[in-house]
């Protein structure tokens, strides 16, 4: 992958996508920000008053963020070995441009049963556009969906080409668990 500063889509602001859905989160929450990288999510979520754990194998990276209040950094590679937060829970849980579809089991199962999932990663399309381009690392059309269907509720999906200075096919979801109080709150 690319070095944040050189890609857009690794800029250090917080996607437009978890911004919006933020709200879904409560202040206090504990957020797992999943192969957070320069942590721009963990910061933002420490920000609003979340206690973040920050995962990520770049130790490096996780140290340009890890003296920041309400965060906590653990360097892990998710693709090796056994999932590295094995009886964890979090209230909330944030995987942004990074896919591993074996964690799909053991990250819906660390998510609290009111918890909120917000994911936003590369879809089928985006090789036209660059990397990634091999399909070990694009969803499928409708794959999120497909990945959460029985275990959570989506209050938002969508999915396409972003246009702009650097155009990318993603998928991006907001969805919350089956004991979350219905309806949840719709960001303004």
């Amino acid at each position: 992958m690319s070095h944040p500063a050189s890609n857009p889509h690794y800029g250090l602001s917080p996607s437009p996508w978890i911004v919006r859905f933020a709200p879904l989160v409560a202040s206090g929450a504990r957020v797992l920000d999943l192969a957070a990288g320069h942590g721009r999510h963990a910061v933002y979520f420490a920000a609003r008053g979340a206690k973040v754990l920050a995962v990520d194998r770049d130790a490096a990276a996780l140290a340009t963020f890890a003296a920041t209040p309400g965060i906590e950094t653990q360097v892990a590679d998710l693709e090796s070995g056994t999932w590295p937060l094995a009886g964890e829970r979090f209230d909330a849980i944030v995987v942004i441009h990074y896919l591993h579809r074996p964690l799909f089991a053991p990250l819906l199962a660390a998510l609290a049963e009111d918890g909120v999932l917000l994911y936003e990663t590369f879809a089928t399309g985006n090789e036209a556009y660059g990397k990634p381009s091999n399909p070990d690392f694009l969803l499928a059309p409708g794959e999120l969906l497909e990945r959460v269907r029985e275990s959570l509720t989506v209050v938002a999906f969508e999915q396409g080409r972003v246009a702009g200075e650097s155009p990318a096919v993603l998928q991006r979801l907001a969805a919350v668990g089956p004991a979350r109080r219905w309806p949840p709150e719709l960001p303004g």
